[in-house]
């Protein structure tokens, strides 16, 4: 914990009344993954040593030794090295691990504070309830927050199969559309080719009889048989089948929703 020995014992009791009465109030525990003290300059930024976890949120616990600063007073060594090599900084303070101890919060929605530490007016120990009840507020929020998210999702998911919804109906709109003009063209295909049909018989009626005239009624016997089929006004209209549509089929009608689901 880049602790010495002198505030270890302190800093324990503190982080096991911490523990103690979070558990009281239904939170969780577990020690951290530091292995080792980082360096001074890191420590505020290092893992947690410990970790209380209230209604799923994870607030992680730094216990920190306080540093004091004073001037530095320059050696004969470190004055010679500044002289002989220009790269060399003399550090401006020396800093001496103090009795003072601090307490830095992580995780979760920030309320009242996030650090706390030994001052002339107050201990670290008269200030536990006030850390105890900032877990238990980073709690009440992510929960809130858990609910609101929830919440959120069903209602986007209900804005979404409302879309699914109108984009079957639009789809299957679209496709007796499309049905109607595909009879339609068909229609005028057939119209065209009755048409030519009817030239074509006139030619016929004018051969002299003999092989090509029984060829050439023979063609256009087949020829208004098949423009019998083509012709859509020779069957009764009805409402086509409409197809279960694929996916990208709905894309269209979706209206910048996604066909697979409210979260894609």
């Amino acid at each position: 914990m880049g602790l010495t020995k002198a505030v270890q014992a302190r800093a324990l009791r503190l982080i096991q009344a911490l523990i103690t009465a979070t558990e009281r109030r239904g939170h969780t525990s577990k020690i951290g993954a530091t292995r080792g003290a980082p360096r001074p300059h890191r420590r505020r930024s290092a893992p947690p040593h410990f970790t209380i976890t209230a209604q799923g949120q994870e607030c992680g616990f730094l216990v920190r030794q306080e540093q004091d600063r004073s001037d530095h007073t320059p050696t004969e060594k470190e004055l010679a090295e500044a002289k002989k090599y220009s790269w060399i900084r003399i550090p401006q303070f020396d800093y001496t691990p103090a009795g003072r101890l601090r307490i830095i919060l992580s995780g979760g929605q920030p309320h009242r504070a996030s650090e706390w530490a030994d001052t002339a007016d107050r201990t670290l120990e008269d200030q536990l309830a006030e850390i105890v009840q900032e877990v238990d507020l980073r709690g009440e929020a992510a929960e809130r927050k858990r609910l609101a998210d929830l919440e959120a999702a069903q209602q986007k998911r209900l804005r979404w199969e409302a879309a699914m919804q109108q984009a079957r109906i639009a789809y299957a709109e679209s496709y007796r559309v499309k049905h109607l003009e595909a009879q339609a063209e068909a229609w005028r295909d057939a119209t065209s080719l009755s048409e030519y049909l009817s030239a074509i018989r006139l030619q016929t009626e004018k051969l002299p009889a003999g092989q090509t005239k029984d060829d050439a009624e023979t063609w256009t016997r087949w020829a208004d048989a098949h423009l019998q089929r083509l012709n859509p006004v020779n069957t009764p209209p009805r409402l086509p089948k409409i197809p279960e549509p694929r996916p990208e089929d709905l894309k269209p009608f979706l209206h910048g929703w996604s066909p697979y689901g409210p979260s894609y």
